[in-house]
């Protein structure tokens, strides 16, 4: 049981090539802008034809390029929950819901009934979706794909039009909506908070190929690539020249790393999250950079401050970002700027 996806496409220059199989009901696709997280879901959708492979459902073939299967959209048992909610804009919150209904008259409208409820809409059953809230209009869009029951939900970026304090809610909302659906939800978002509060299992795409997969929290912890470092939060990184088996100097900041662990020659590239590093007063310590600051920036609840790697000359991509949480604001003020930023083995991400 789950959802096996081998497939192949080429779109002019870009071509999308993705194998993963899965039997998680929760998971999450991250990746840049243009880096084929949407045409994936719109392969298993129906609604983009891939030039081979396979794409089985639950034991079910979706698509078959050997076989000669390609199902249609409505024959799939597939939600696809997009951007805009897609809506009918003609008709009434009762009659999207019952949209994609095929029973009996009675047994469809005993369905929408169920569904009103459940998503929380009574009251709204003859408004237009113009006269919705963007809350309601996901709900109703919610409603109409839970009403036929799919084997797999699709939802593409559902939050990217919104706020902070909506997108929270929403988020929320939509979490519990789905606690009791059995099936499959797959969430693509270039959002990392998103994905990490949402799925179990996670997909990294970049480039049209998938660049990790496993568990969600263990990519984050240990993201192996740096384009997984970066997709997860990570803002500073260096090259690396691997000088023996547990020293490397990072090249674009200017400084030596020594390490207890034995380092591989497939190390590429270091990384080191922002609000990891140690500040030191004084003398220097092991593993340090100089702090030298380019700029800084005050938000309300955090200060972030940029450091001028040791190099003598340096790309404006090497300048490291160093994030002070608010609670941290009063022994930087009482203390003064500090000497050193110290790295700390256990924070090193140690990419290819």
């Amino acid at each position: 049981m789950g959802i096996s996806v081998h497939i192949r496409k080429e779109f002019g220059s870009f071509g999308l090539n993705i194998g993963f199989e899965e039997d998680s009901k929760r998971i999450g696709i991250l990746g840049a802008s243009g880096s084929g997280k949407s045409m994936t879901l719109k392969a298993i959708a129906g609604i983009v034809h891939p030039e081979e492979g396979q794409i089985r459902l639950n034991e079910r073939t979706l698509f078959d390029s050997a076989q000669k299967v390609d199902l249609k959209p409505q024959e799939r048992r597939v939600g696809y929950l997009f951007q805009n909610y897609a809506l009918f804009p003609t008709m009434s919150v009762e009659q999207n819901v019952a949209a994609g209904l095929r029973g009996s008259r009675g047994a469809n409208a005993a369905r929408t009934k169920e569904m009103i409820r459940k998503f929380q809409l009574e009251g709204l059953e003859k408004r237009l979706p113009t006269q919705l809230s963007g809350g309601q209009q996901q709900r109703v869009a919610l409603a109409r794909i839970m009403a036929y029951q799919p084997d797999v939900i699709l939802l593409d970026e559902p939050f990217s039009a919104l706020d902070g304090y909506l997108k929270d809610h929403m988020q929320e909302e939509l979490i519990k909506m789905l606690e009791d659906y059995d099936g499959t939800v797959i969430m693509v978002s270039h959002s990392r908070d998103e994905i990490y509060r949402f799925s179990q299992r996670l997909l990294i795409i970049d480039r049209g190929e998938i660049t990790n997969h496993g568990d969600t929290k263990e990519i984050f912890d240990h993201p192996v690539t740096k384009t997984a470092a970066m997709l997860t939060g990570c803002k500073n990184f260096s090259d690396v020249k691997v000088l023996d088996a547990h020293t490397l100097e990072a090249t674009s900041w200017g400084i030596t790393l020594h390490v207890a662990r034995e380092l591989s020659d497939e190390i590429h590239y270091i990384g080191y999250r922002a609000h990891q590093f140690e500040p030191i007063w004084g003398e220097r310590e092991e593993n340090c950079i100089a702090f030298r600051l380019s700029s800084k920036a005050e938000l309300q609840f955090e200060r972030n401050f940029y450091v001028k790697p040791e190099t003598e000359t340096f790309h404006r991509d090497d300048i490291l970002t160093w994030l002070v949480q608010r609670a941290c604001w009063q022994t930087i003020e009482e203390k003064g700027l500090p000497d050193y930023l110290r790295l700390h083995e256990r924070d090193m991400l140690f990419l290819k």
